[in-house]
C-alpha cells in the first residue's frame, strides 16, 4: 500500500511538471532530445520531463532604451544622442535558434547603426531631417534583426545634446532669421499698403465726387478729434479754374 502511495505521488508529480499553460502572448519553443521539435501554445501544453524541454518567448513589443552614444557628424560637430526601438519576436523558432540572447543582440545593433547613420549626416540634417532619420534607423536594424525572427516596427530619437558653443551659436542664428524674417514681412506689408493707396488714388481720380466725398469726412474725423477747432469746407469747385489755367508738362 505505501509502495503504490509513493508511485501515485511520483505520477501527479510528473503530471503536474509537465502540465504548462501559456498565455495568449507566449509561445513556447520546445526541444525533443535536444532538436528542436516545434512551437506551441497559447494556452494548455504538455512538455515531457527529462525527454523534452520549452522556453518560452514573449511576442509583446518591447520598448528598449538605447544608451547616449558620442556621435561626430558629417560636418565634425560632437553630439550625445540616445534612441528608442521599438520591437518584438515574430519567430519564436528563430529567435531561440538562430541567436543566443536576441534582446542584447537587437540592443548592440541598435547602437552601432544609430553611430553609424547618424555619423554620415549633417547636424541641421539630424536636427531639421528627424522623421527620415528615423526611418532610415528603422528600416536598416530591421533588416539585420529579420534572421532572428525580431520585427523592428519603430526607432525614435530622443535627445540631441549639444556642445554649449554650439548651443549659443545655433541661438545667434535662430534670432539672426528671426529679424530677417521680420523685415521682409514689413516690407511686405509696406508693399501691399503702397499698392492700394495707389489704387485707390486711383479710383477717386476717376471720380471726382468721391474725393469731395473723401474730403468732408476728413472734416468729420478732424472736428471729431479736436471739438475746439472750427472746420469751413471749402467747395472743390473753386480749385477746378486753377486746375484749367495750370500748364501741362509737355507743353
Amino acid at each position: 500500500m505505501d509502495g503504490f502511495l509513493v508511485i501515485f505521488i511520483l505520477l501527479a508529480l510528473l503530471i503536474f511538471s509537465a502540465v504548462k499553460i501559456l498565455r495568449e502572448y507566449e509561445r513556447g519553443v520546445i526541444f525533443l532530445l535536444g532538436k528542436f521539435w516545434k512551437v506551441k501554445g497559447p494556452g494548455l501544453i504538455i512538455v515531457i520531463p527529462g525527454i523534452q524541454k520549452m522556453i518560452k518567448v514573449s511576442l509583446r513589443t518591447v520598448v528598449m532604451d538605447v544608451p547616449p552614444q558620442d556621435i561626430i557628424t558629417k560636418d565634425n560637430v560632437t553630439v550625445k544622442v540616445n534612441a528608442v526601438v521599438y520591437f518584438r519576436v515574430v519567430d519564436p523558432r528563430s529567435a531561440i535558434i538562430e541567436v543566443e540572447d536576441y534582446l542584447y543582440a537587437t540592443s548592440q545593433l541598435s547602437q552601432t547603426t544609430l553611430r553609424s547613420i547618424l555619423g554620415q549626416s549633417q547636424l541641421d540634417d539630424l536636427l531639421s531631417r528627424r522623421d527620415e532619420i528615423n526611418s532610415q534607423l528603422q528600416q536598416v536594424i530591421d533588416q539585420q534583426t529579420e534572421p532572428w525572427g525580431v520585427k523592428v516596427a519603430n526607432v525614435e530619437v530622443k535627445n540631441v545634446d549639444l556642445p554649449q558653443e554650439m548651443q549659443r551659436a545655433l541661438a545667434k542664428q535662430a534670432e539672426a532669421e528671426r529679424e530677417r524674417r521680420a523685415k521682409v514681412i514689413n516690407a511686405q506689408g509696406e508693399f501691399e499698403a503702397a499698392q492700394k493707396l495707389s489704387e485707390a488714388a486711383d479710383q477717386i481720380g476717376a471720380h471726382p465726387p468721391a474725393l469731395q466725398l473723401r474730403f468732408l469726412q476728413t472734416l468729420v474725423d478732424m472736428s471729431t478729434e479736436r471739438s475746439t477747432t472750427t472746420f469751413v469746407p471749402i467747395p472743390m469747385d473753386l480749385f477746378d479754374q486753377f486746375q484749367k489755367t495750370r500748364p501741362k508738362k509737355d507743353e
